[in-house]
């Protein structure tokens, strides 16, 4: 069941089942906790800017000590489908493009929702979703189908799923989409072969709402009793959704053993969450509103999500005597984001909570421009405004209902007239900030150049005004990294830094100079460029890469160490590691945080490798001058790739040059070069 919204509610329904049922089982009660409960932290993909695991598990936990509090023993999350397409709407409830970062990630919100006996007061069973490759549909259109090659299935979309089940998550829910023209909810090649029998998930396989009953327009089932008939066959053990399964599923229709395997996966689920022992929750102990902890945790997450764009020196503020705040995110409060219920503790707005901080200044609120543009706008009278103050904070960006589920986005730009607004501000010669409020990434290509300072602050949940000015302030550092990349064009999407290298790879961007282009491939070195992998109207790469971001502190690396130069591949696939070493000092006069990234480079292997992929990083606090050696360890598990050329896949290390790159960021990385034998 749904949860019923109240502890007194869920203790009902239990009764119900419990003592007016013939067989007096408990019941499982789910919600959709997201990104929180009654406390709502960041949207997960702001989550991943953070680049902190613990930060994400204890977010988790609290989410999951609210919510069991009042009754619920199921929540559908975590997300782990890496996605490569903003113009999805789900990309804001994931962690972004990158495979490590999710796997890393969806594994930490597992252990902080389960923790280490699901039957305590502070957990609830935890859902990996949606499996498999529903974060690349295609035209990013929800619900799409998605056509992928089973070198990336297995290299790319699984390999969250896999560290989910390893880190010993109680669900998997299906996904709404086709694989390779099945879809999930039939798909026994994925949920049973690949899912349940190769990797030993012994937990329970849940459909996603009416997922079932969407075989029917698939076009994959004539009827719904042959969908849920083909869904458990399959390996569905848990319709949601209503259909009716009690008459489709006979021991003439689907196998008796997979019937029995189903119930004793969800009697076991209820067995580990403490049900038969004890159903109900204590009433008068339901935590119904934030606690001042919560509130501090998730304020300090919205803050260390947050991720510094550019800054020419303008941030942080001091105090200054008269401020402008316009935009419409200036006086708004819809700050929780995509994926939070009614009953969600609200958050306040940027302009109350400068005017708190800041008493003794002339704190101005002016809109100038609403979300989608309307009679009431006036970027003129914004800029007069402007005139008359020190500087003017612009606050923008996209309102919750733009992302999460059935919000997909042909155009990424921001949207109405709020482009317009910024320009106007530019051209006042006012010192300003940018501070953009988003699920997903945007194209800031039409006034990112004009912006002195770019906050990227996504949607950060009940605290994020107070977080936004503690940042603006300088009380907090905004050092978190891009979880997904910036693209300068929705045309440019997908657009992701992991890709292989094609044959002719692209150096210099393209030109629509129809002279230029007339020449032929056998001219000069700079005339090859012409037939290269590029646009013609685009420079190359996104807008902002993955991995991108700083902080108002200042760092140099040193060059980074091996403890080994050379290593046998037999060693590495026995477990030997070895140690990468880079010190890393804070050469500013205030404590900042670093965020150290390694990637590999495998520079010749039998399949086309990524350019890089990121197999390690560390998010550190450094006090004023201080330096410290942040180490990865380099394994068979960060080298090796799976093969799928043969009737089973294999993981294998090749031996052979592996280049690794550590640093601050893509574009900031140095090398160290790894040889295995």
């Amino acid at each position: 069941m749904f949860w019923p919204r109240s502890a007194a509610a869920a203790n009902a329904l239990q009764r119900e089942a419990v003592e007016n049922t013939r067989l007096g089982i408990p019941i499982l009660i789910g919600l959709d906790v997201i990104h929180g409960h009654r406390t709502i932290a960041p949207v997960p993909l702001a989550m991943a800017a953070s680049f902190d695991p613990e930060l994400v598990e204890s977010l988790a936990r609290l989410s999951a000590t609210e919510a069991r509090s009042g009754g619920v023993t199921w929540t559908f999350s975590p997300m782990v489908d890496v996605s490569r397409d903003p113009r999805w709407g789900r990309a804001v409830e994931g962690f972004g493009e990158d495979v490590h970062l999710t796997a890393v990630l969806g594994a930490a919100m597992v252990r902080g929702y389960q923790g280490n006996d699901l039957s305590a007061p502070t957990a609830i069973a935890a859902t990996a979703k949606h499996f498999v490759a529903y974060g690349q549909p295609e035209g990013g259109r929800d619900y799409n189908g998605v056509d992928v090659s089973s070198h990336r299935l297995r290299n790319v979309y699984l390999e969250p799923f896999r560290a989910a089940v390893d880190a010993g998550v109680a669900s998997v829910m299906a996904s709404f989409n086709t694989v390779a023209g099945v879809p999930m909810h039939a798909n026994r090649a994925l949920m049973t072969a690949v899912l349940k029998d190769e990797w030993g998930f012994a937990g329970v396989v849940v459909g996603d709402a009416d997922g079932v009953r969407n075989l029917l327009p698939h076009g994959v089932a004539g009827s719904l009793p042959d969908a849920v008939r083909g869904s458990y066959s399959a390996g569905l053990d848990v319709e949601m959704g209503g259909a009716p399964t009690e008459v489709a599923l006979s021991a003439e229709s689907v196998d008796p053993a997979r019937i029995d395997d189903a119930v004793a996966r969800v009697l076991g689920l209820k067995e580990a969450l403490g049900l038969f022992d004890d159903p109900y929750v204590a009433e008068g102990a339901e935590l119904v509103e934030p606690t001042e902890a919560a509130r501090r945790l998730v304020r300090v997450a919205a803050a260390r999500a947050a991720v510094l764009l550019k800054n020419d020196g303008t941030l942080p503020l001091s105090a200054p005597a008269r401020v402008l705040v316009t935009g419409p995110y200036a006086e708004s409060t819809d700050h929780l984001g995509a994926w939070t219920q009614s009953f969600a503790a609200p958050s306040t707005s940027i302009v109350d909570e400068l005017r708190h901080r800041l008493p003794q200044s002339d704190v101005r609120a002016m809109p100038g421009v609403s979300f989608f543009g309307d009679r009431r706008d006036d970027v003129d009278a914004a800029a007069t405004a402007a005139l008359d103050c020190e500087v003017v904070i612009v606050c923008v960006g996209e309102p919750s209902a733009l992302s999460g589920e059935a919000a997909s986005r042909s155009e990424l730009s921001l949207p109405g007239r709020q482009a317009d607004l910024i320009r106007a501000i530019a051209g006042t010669g006012i010192p300003f900030v940018v501070v953009l409020a988003n699920g997903r990434p945007l194209v800031v290509a039409d006034w990112i150049d004009v912006a002195p300072a770019v906050l990227e602050v996504w949607h950060g949940g009940t605290e994020a005004p107070a977080a936004i000015v503690d940042l603006l302030l300088g009380d907090q550092e905004p050092a978190g990294r891009l979880p997904m990349s910036f693209p300068r064009s929705a045309g440019q999407v997908p657009i992701y830094y992991a890709h292989e290298n094609t044959g002719r790879p692209a150096t210099v961007r393209g030109s629509l100079d129809l002279e230029s282009a007339d020449i032929g491939l056998h001219g000069p070195d700079n005339v090859q460029e012409k037939y290269t992998s590029k646009y013609l109207d685009l420079d190359l790469g996104p807008q902002f890469a993955f991995g991108h971001g700083s902080g108002y502190a200042a760092f140099t690396h040193s060059a980074p160490r091996l403890s080994l130069a050379e290593i046998d591949a037999d060693d590495l696939t026995a477990g030997a590691t070895v140690t990468v070493a880079i010190d890393v000092t804070n050469t500013s006069n205030r404590a900042g945080d670093e965020v150290v990234q390694m990637y590999v480079h495998d520079v010749v292997a039998s399949v086309a490798p990524p350019v890089r992929r990121l197999i390690a990083f560390e998010r550190r606090t450094l006090a004023a001058g201080a330096t410290a050696t942040v180490e990865f360890a380099v394994g068979g598990d960060q080298l090796g790739f799976w093969t799928t050329d043969a009737a089973a896949a294999t993981f294998v290390v090749e031996p052979g040059l592996f280049r690794l790159h550590v640093g601050a960021s893509l574009d900031s990385t140095q090398p160290v070069e790894l040889r295995v034998v």
